[in-house]
């Protein structure tokens, strides 16, 4: 397995910077669609959009730690941007896991990336798990950032059970389509540019 070099790290932030864009878009979608289940459906519906970019990312940087920087990026974005304390966190794993998957297990190809995308598309879950796990600490970060018990109470409205499973299983079913769209997308649009090298890389693997 080659190492990152300076200009496959540079690659990884033009990626990482199309994927913000794909997760504001849909932020700003859901927020005027679907306003009550906007945050919980954030992770589900970027993994439905985003696959393309995924594959786009791992043709083209074949290597160990791309997706990890990718997860850490948008991680700390959420530490420095007014999120939960904790809410960088799950990005940080779940983009290390994804990594291991993908280039550390012997599991079949396509199956991997399959596995790899939906759990890097978990760790979008980090802003909003607190919201279930640890309500008391949320509420106390919102009071010190000046929220009311409006605001407060309008955040916690769709905080239940089902939202938690709702949460959960729509990153699978975002994940499983989103990268089914992308292979498709990437096939017709993308791989015989990219020569097949993912196929080449996997094989050295």
């Amino acid at each position: 397995m080659k190492k990152l070099k300076i200009q496959d790290v540079i690659s990884v932030g033009i990626y990482t910077t199309i994927y913000f864009l794909i997760v504001f878009l849909c932020m700003m979608a859901l927020r005027f669609t679907i306003p009550a289940f906007n945050s919980i459906l954030i992770p589900g519906v970027t993994a439905l959009f985003s696959g393309v970019v995924y594959l786009l990312m791992l043709n083209r940087i074949p290597r160990f730690g791309a997706i990890t920087i990718m997860g850490s990026v948008m991680g700390l974005f959420f530490l420095v941007s007014g999120h939960f304390p904790l809410s960088f966190v799950p990005n940080i794993l779940c983009a290390i896991l994804a990594d291991v998957i993908q280039y550390k297990t012997a599991i079949n190809q396509k199956v991997r990336t399959y596995l790899s995308y939906i759990v890097f598309s978990y760790g979008l879950t980090g802003p909003v798990l607190p919201l279930w796990f640890m309500k008391n600490a949320y509420i106390d970060s919102l009071v010190a950032r000046g929220k009311d018990a409006a605001y407060i109470e309008s955040v916690f409205a769709p905080i239940t059970t089902f939202s938690l499973y709702l949460c959960i299983f729509s990153v699978i079913v975002g994940g499983i389509l989103g990268i089914t769209v992308g292979y498709a997308l990437y096939n017709k649009h993308f791989s015989k540019t990219e020569d097949h090298r993912y196929d080449s890389a996997a094989s050295e693997i």
